[in-house]
């Protein structure tokens, strides 16, 4: 696989860019404990963006590993999960906020502790979706990366320690052209009094074709029928 670019997104970091399709875009904890929130909206048109619901009741599951796709409003597949060395990642924990932020960690701000403040998640994403001429409604549910978060039989969400250990990856393969957007900022579920953050390494590579016997292609058949509705909609583009 051939690099083509990188980044390291440090602890509160964020970053967006268009990642065309045929990529794989490898993450990588860099210390142990890390939280990358990801959205994803199609390139071409931001108005096709991640759906959390579509994406797990069409896998029949409530965690991401290597063979779930990421699936848009519109029933196609934004990404693949290609590589993944934990086994669990989560889509329905959602995004840390201001008020959480502040409440968990205490009160802080840039005119005080200028790039030492504490970020949110909703905060970083409302800024590079800004960026992208987008805003605050286009928000959506997000996937958060390395961490895992189980159900109790009552239906409490728990958020799962020591998860993530350093060295821990997962690698999205673009199917699309997609708008990536990237906040390295805490769970909104993770019980760590201190602000947990830890650098997170972003490298985007070249892709082999997807095939006939592509694991994410066969892992359902719903994922087969998502697969062709994006190749009928880049065949139409032309």
């Amino acid at each position: 696989m051939n690099g083509v670019w990188q980044i390291t997104i440090p602890a509160g970091g964020k970053w967006s860019g268009v990642v065309g399709r045929g990529r794989l875009v490898r993450f990588t904890a860099l210390e142990e404990g890390a939280n990358l929130t990801v959205l994803l909206y199609n390139a071409k048109d931001p108005s096709e963006r991640y759906n959390m619901p579509d994406t797990l009741k069409a896998q029949h599951t409530s965690h991401l590993t290597r063979g779930h796709v990421l699936m848009s409003d519109n029933g196609r597949v934004l990404a693949s999960l290609t590589e993944d060395t934990l086994g669990w990642h989560d889509p329905i924990g959602g995004y840390s906020t201001r008020a959480g932020t502040d409440a968990r960690y205490g009160l802080t701000n840039y005119q005080e502790l200028r790039n030492n403040w504490l970020r949110s998640g909703e905060e970083n994403l409302t800024v590079e979706l800004v960026r992208a001429g987008l805003g605050r409604r286009d928000l959506v549910p997000p996937v958060n990366l390395f961490s895992k978060i189980s159900c109790d039989e009552q239906g409490d969400m728990h958020f799962v320690p020591r998860h993530c250990p350093k060295g821990a990856q997962v690698t999205l393969r673009t199917e699309m052209d997609i708008l990536v957007l990237l906040s390295n900022t805490p769970n909104p579920l993770d019980p760590s009094p201190s602000y947990p953050s830890v650098p997170v390494l972003v490298e985007v590579l070249e892709a082999e074709p997807v095939n006939e016997d592509d694991y994410c292609l066969n892992f359902r058949p719903e994922n087969t029928r998502a697969f062709e509705n994006t190749w009928a909609y880049y065949a139409l583009l032309g």
